[in-house]
């Protein structure tokens, strides 16, 4: 052993090499660390090299291993063949469930293009799995397959997936899309396999997809042949090509709707009118580059056919409205709305024409050509006419109702809405003049239509007169409504929604003069009606009255519920939202044996509480039910009664 050597103060003794000195010595910290570093670093470096020798082993031994077969590795092509030739439908919508690839395909498909199956062998496959009756591929197809989709859920591979599923049924007939996903909207190849998957596609609608272009439309027109009806709203790619190309693929159209379309123009309605020979209705709404040639082409071509036809928004004049009076030899049906360009002399020229005889129902709406003398010629020369509708028409007066009643002899149904002009004196004469055959009239916000000083000495009396609706007129009070029921005395429906000046006063006279018993009664938002009028109506009515609304009667209780229990015998529908009603006249309704109601509604009832809940649920004809904001019944006791009125419709 060698000898130890003593270094002085900061020295050590060692018995070692001198290369080991370092590690005991007070000053070779540093000497260590970078020692200890260097043994780390080649450990890293050495493992990294492991790792990767690893992995090169394992990749030879992979290359060594032959490749598992797949249809995925197949090319479109091939895999478009081995897909087309599927045995059946069921075997078709499941592999559409594999992947987007598939599914992609299986949409190009047509239905022409599918390949029959094997027949069947005559020994069995003992290894086929058991399948219900009723779920073999064989069932019949239903018959009228419809689909809608909408919003978020509008997108090209939820169309897709439809139209292939469908398809095993024998395709859509029916197919509604509204509205767009925002980010994976439906394009031309959403369309794209509704037409080869749907070849019996008979109705489209499209509202509000603006990725749609005419190469989209153009697919439907070449592979949907059987289409009858279509509605493009709001779709801003589609041009006249694409009607072209409709007109050319679906000779069988019946329905046409193009609204908010601002590509399609003339030359795609001239198409239509051209090629669809079976046409019968057509509505052209807000198109800002339709104009007159191409109204007035489309009605000369379909004039055998069209009969109902609705223009609105359009910058169209007098010489579209003297088109359809001359040619519109079929037309029932005429709807004009907001065409700020055709004047009084279009109307004229229209009734003139003597083409609409069998014009049956029209309706205006804030057309500044309609006056007095517009409306007086078309009751005159429109000689089928039933019913007439005027909104937001300024220019029609008493003098022009009177007359138009006087001369339309088979009037039916009259509808005025903001005709602000027309006051009680029209409508008095009007009930007057009308023919027997006049069974309803409705006003609605009409302001002049209001208390009269005097009232005639002795007032005729209009006993066809059925229907009676006087919504939202502030100016009609209680000596309006018992003029108006002394006149009518043959009433069934009643429509008074809204008249906040009416009360048990004017309500009572008409009550007591219906002679032949009132069905149907509205009286939501009168807020002046008490218990005492509606018990006048349930006891001199209750055998007749099927619906009852009193909403927002805040003065009516639980004694109208008394008198509705004791006398109604036919009571199916009634309406209590926001009255004063407390649980012992839901108890009352509960108890009545003599009728079943089947829609009541509680809304906003505020002092009903979980004491009714009992009573609800003894009500087991009901099949709708509102409690919404019936805050005192509690969520636990409304779960209760879902359980126990399980069928019924129940809103909370």
């Amino acid at each position: 052993m060698p000898a130890f050597r003593a270094y002085g103060d900061g020295g050590c003794l060692v018995s070692a090499p001198a290369e080991l000195s370092g590690m005991f010595c007070r000053g070779g910290g540093a000497v260590v660390v970078q020692q200890q570093q260097q043994q780390r670093k080649r450990s890293l470096v050495a493992a990294s090299a492991v790792a990767a020798a690893a992995e090169y082993v394992r990749a030879s031994k992979k290359q060594r291993q032959p490749a598992q077969p797949s249809l995925d590795a197949l090319p479109d092509e091939c895999l478009f063949e081995v897909l087309r030739r599927l045995p059946g439908g069921r075997e078709r919508a499941d592999s559409a469930c594999v992947s987007r690839r598939w599914l992609a395909l299986l949409a190009t498909i047509r239905a022409s293009e599918l390949g029959r199956a094997a027949s069947p062998s005559l020994l069995p496959d003992l290894n086929e799995e058991f399948v219900m009756e009723e779920d073999a591929d064989d069932s019949p197809a239903d018959p009228c397959v419809e689909r809608v989709l909408e919003g978020k859920e509008a997108t090209d591979v939820r169309l897709a997936a439809m139209a292939v599923v469908a398809g095993s049924r024998g395709g859509l007939e029916k197919l509604a899309v509204r509205g767009s996903n925002p980010t994976r909207g439906v394009t031309d190849q959403g369309l794209l396999a509704v037409a080869r998957g749907s070849p019996s596609l008979r109705s489209l609608a499209l509202w509000g997809v603006p990725l749609v272009t005419d190469a989209g439309l153009a697919e439907i027109a070449a592979g949907c042949p059987s289409l009858e009806r279509l509605d493009i709203t709001s779709c801003p790619l589609i041009t006249d090509k694409g009607l072209a190309a409709v007109a050319q693929g679906c000779p069988n159209l019946v329905s046409l709707t193009v609204d908010a379309c601002s590509g399609v123009g003339n030359e795609g309605l001239r198409a239509i009118g051209r090629c669809c020979s079976r046409l019968q209705a057509v509505s052209i709404k807000n198109c800002v580059n339709i104009g007159d040639q191409g109204i007035s082409s489309l009605v000369c071509s379909a004039s055998a056919s069209l009969a109902k036809i609705r223009l609105q928004g359009l910058n169209i004049t007098d010489a579209s409205l003297a088109v359809i009076g001359y040619y519109g030899k079929s037309v029932t049906d005429l709807t004009l709305a907001r065409l700020a360009a055709v004047g009084e002399r279009g109307f004229w020229v229209m009734a003139n024409a003597n083409g609409l005889q069998n014009l049956r129902c029209i309706s205006v709406t804030s057309c500044p050509g309609v006056t007095d003398l517009a409306v007086v010629f078309i009751a005159k020369f429109c000689t089928s006419l039933k019913q007439l509708c005027l909104k937001k028409c300024e220019h029609v007066s008493d003098a022009g109702l009177k007359a138009f009643a006087e001369s339309a002899k088979l009037l039916e149904n009259l509808q005025l809405e903001e005709c602000n002009r027309v006051t009680l004196v029209g409508v008095l004469a009007c009930l007057i003049n009308c023919s027997q055959k006049f069974r309803a009239l409705s006003l609605v916000k009409c302001t002049g239509v209001k208390d009269i000083c005097a009232a005639p000495a002795q007032l005729p009396v209009c006993k066809s007169l059925r229907f009676l609706t006087i919504k939202d007129c502030p100016g009609f009070t209680d000596a309006s409504l018992a003029v108006v029921g002394m006149i009518c005395p043959q009433l069934e429906q009643v429509d008074l929604s809204g008249l906040g000046e009416v009360s048990d006063n004017g309500l009572l006279p008409l009550i007591k003069s219906a002679e032949s018993g009132l069905v149907k009664v509205d009286l939501s938002g009168c807020k002046n009606i008490t218990d005492v009028a509606v018990s006048a109506l349930m006891k001199a009515h209750g055998k007749s009255i099927k619906q009852v609304s009193i909403e927002g009667c805040s003065k009516i209780t639980d004694a109208s519920l008394f008198a509705i229990s004791e006398n109604c015998t036919e009571l199916a529908e009634l309406d209590l939202s926001n009255c004063m009603i407390s649980d012992s006249g839901i108890a009352s309704l509960a108890s009545a044996k003599q009728f079943q109601l089947r829609v009541l509604s509680l809304f906003g009832c505020t002092n009903i509480t979980q004491r009714s809940v009992p009573f609800l649920g003894n009500m087991g004809k009901l099949e709708g039910l509102n409690l919404q904001f019936c805050n005192m019944i509690g969520d636990h006791n409304i779960a209760t009664l879902e359980k126990q009125l399980w069928w019924c419709d129940i809103l909370a």
